[in-house]
């Protein structure tokens, strides 16, 4: 298996636009040359022993300075790595149980496989992956709608692996006004009996870029969309729908945003000022789920609350018409071991097995964290997550419900029959 430590980021990783460099006050500094002397006087401090710099009872070290003792800090007296370079190797030694496959056969509730559900060669070798990993079935959740859903569902019957690919009915949310919904029904309609088994991704784009036919932005919780929601009651289809994205990528760019090698990386992630907050989008999506309470929802990434169990427990219990799916917060979930199997056990019915991008190398991972006591170990992208993950060793109970059956129990059209 690939560590993170085996994999390079791109050689031009390090480079920062200027637009990140001028937003970042402390990012052209220079680090520090050997026996160079230490930044002067910064955080309310002074000079201190020992070539430090002293500093106030809850201040901090100047730039460039770390602190050594207590209110204390020194400048290093080499050259400090960046960011990028600095991968230390552990010498943690640990018992390690490396999961291959999952315990139990499992459905990804939250697939893209992109080009390779558009022919029975690709169909024929993403089967042999999900084999390799014990998932038994892939939902492809690629927002597709008419023809295009219809032409995927096609070539999937004329593979013998007709029952391992499903897929979720799209939504076109573009251009929302007067006729859309009556349009948008019927089409959902057409396409749950052609053959979809739910309704998603709704994309991040809606409520952040969509929108409506008079210009307006469309907010989650339109009530031109009402209409739409309600059928999907009506037809009982789950609506999987990811809303905004990590709420880091919404903050200033600085030295204390966790997700800043992220945003150093990604231009297209730096969302601050460029859509509406945070809390905004979070506001109108939770007035959709209470506005529709017999519609079932499957809030993607955890809802992104995966970094605040308690904010995500309230969600839950206020809201019990939402359920919520693991993909790319495996590295919020595995830094909290305790918190987060307390919160699995609690909620094993809520929660389902998702992994976002098709990278099968990256699933067992999620087996590892799911499965195992094992501590200290890597998580499989360094942008997004620099700390280490333990595992939770959950209960077969939970595993089994996480695994498959909350998903055939939110997607009744999948095929229920010879599951353990």
């Amino acid at each position: 298996m690939i560590t993170i430590r085996q994999v390079r980021l791109a050689a031009g990783a390090a480079t920062i636009t200027a637009g990140l460099l001028a937003a970042n006050p402390f990012a052209q500094q220079p680090p520090p040359t050997a026996g160079a002397p230490p930044p002067s006087g910064a955080g309310g401090g002074r000079q201190g022993g020992r070539g430090g710099i002293q500093i106030q009872d809850g201040g901090e070290c100047p730039p460039g300075t770390t602190e050594v003792r207590p209110r204390s800090c020194q400048a290093p007296g080499m050259t400090p790595p960046s960011i990028v370079d600095y991968r230390p190797k552990s010498t943690l030694v640990t018992p390690a149980h490396l999961k291959p496959k999952a315990k139990f056969p499992a459905i990804d509730f939250h697939g893209h496989p992109r080009s390779l559900v558009d022919s029975a060669d690709g169909v024929g070798r993403l089967i042999a992956s999900l084999d390799s990993l014990n998932v038994r079935m892939i939902i492809v959740a690629e927002n597709l709608t008419g023809e295009r859903l219809q032409r995927s569902i096609e070539v999937m019957k004329r593979t013998p692996h007709k029952d391992r690919v499903h897929m979720l009915a799209g939504i076109d949310l573009r251009d929302v006004g007067p006729g859309w919904a009556e349009k948008a029904v019927r089409q959902l309609e057409a396409d749950l009996k052609a053959g979809a088994v739910g309704v998603g991704e709704i994309s991040k784009s809606f409520g952040m870029s969509i929108m409506k036919a008079d210009g307006t932005r469309l907010k989650i919780d339109d009530p031109d969309l009402d209409p739409v929601w309600e059928a999907c009651a009506r037809l009982n289809a789950s609506v999987f729908i990811h809303t905004a994205d990590p709420q880091p990528l919404f903050e200033p760019i600085d030295f204390k945003n966790e997700r800043w090698l992220e945003l150093a990386l990604f231009d297209d992630r730096r969302y601050r000022d460029r859509v509406p907050p945070f809390e905004e989008l979070m506001a109108e999506r939770d007035r959709l789920f209470k506005k529709h309470p017999k519609t079932k929802f499957i809030a993607a990434h955890m809802g992104w609350h995966a970094n605040d169990l308690g904010r995500l427990s309230r969600m839950l219990d206020a809201m019990p018409n939402v359920s919520i799916e693991v993909a790319a917060v495996l590295y919020d979930i595995g830094r909290q071991p305790r918190a987060a199997r307390e919160f699995f056990i609690k909620y094993q019915d809520r929660i389902l097995f998702g992994k976002d991008s098709f990278q099968p190398e990256e699933y067992p991972y999620y087996w590892r964290v799911f499965e195992t006591a094992d501590e200290y170990f890597d998580y499989y992208r360094g942008y997004h997550a620099f700390w280490k993950l333990y595992g939770l060793d959950l209960p077969d109970e939970v595993l089994k419900k996480l695994y498959y059956r909350n998903a055939l129990k939110l997607a009744p059209r999948l095929p229920q029959a010879g599951w353990p």
